[in-house]
């Protein structure tokens, strides 16, 4: 189920980078490279906190076959997607709920505090799309009003709480995953926010 998370959450952030590319018009190195920073930026954050050196990916060349793959996939099939903005937002909440449970789980094989194990799974999730924004000159997603960082947050919770009702361990991360992905949604489809902040 790990591996799983680990592929299925690549998968999902470097489509969702691609498609991000693909929108700002760059060239198919541009779109690779916002795919790598997308599936990778979290996690690389995540093991510099840890201390975990070299950072995993750096060790395992699959993962970065995986998004280049993933990459000419989508530029190949780009004309195939109707509407880039729903599909960008559509794998970019599948990665945030597969890379939010691998930050808590890793947060957990390292012996942290369920509060740190929650941090580490939003920045996990979260971080790599605050790159990419930055890369492409927007507003990152996570300091939008949007419902982004707190469906992590509320997952975390939802982890930790299944866990003291002795869930087995891939059904607490199905349904974590599934929480996840569905406050998210419904936070669009209803228009769900957090107040911004006026001057």
């Amino acid at each position: 189920m790990f591996s799983f998370i680990t592929i299925g959450g690549t998968i999902a952030f470097a489509a969702s980078g691609a498609l991000a590319g693909i929108r700002k018009n760059l060239d198919i190195f541009g779109v690779a490279v916002i795919a790598f920073v997308t599936s990778l930026g979290g996690g690389t954050l995540r093991d510099i906190l840890l201390g975990q050196f070299p950072v995993k990916w750096l060790l395992d060349t699959k993962i970065v076959v995986l998004i280049v793959s993933v990459s000419v996939l989508t530029v190949i099939f780009k004309n195939k997607i109707n509407k880039l903005d729903k599909t960008l937002v559509f794998f970019d909440t599948l990665g945030l709920g597969f890379f939010t449970i691998k930050g808590i789980e890793v947060g957990v094989g390292a012996g942290l505090s369920w509060p740190s194990c929650i941090i580490l799974g939003t920045i996990t999730a979260c971080f790599g799309g605050v790159i990419r924004d930055i890369i492409l000159n927007e507003i990152p997603t996570l300091f939008r009003k949007e419902i982004y960082a707190t469906a992590c947050i509320l997952g975390g919770f939802l982890y930790f709480l299944l866990e003291n009702f002795n869930f087995l361990k891939d059904y607490k991360e199905i349904l974590v995953f599934f929480v996840i992905v569905l406050i998210r949604f419904l936070a669009i489809r209803m228009n769900i926010s957090l107040p911004n902040i006026k001057s």
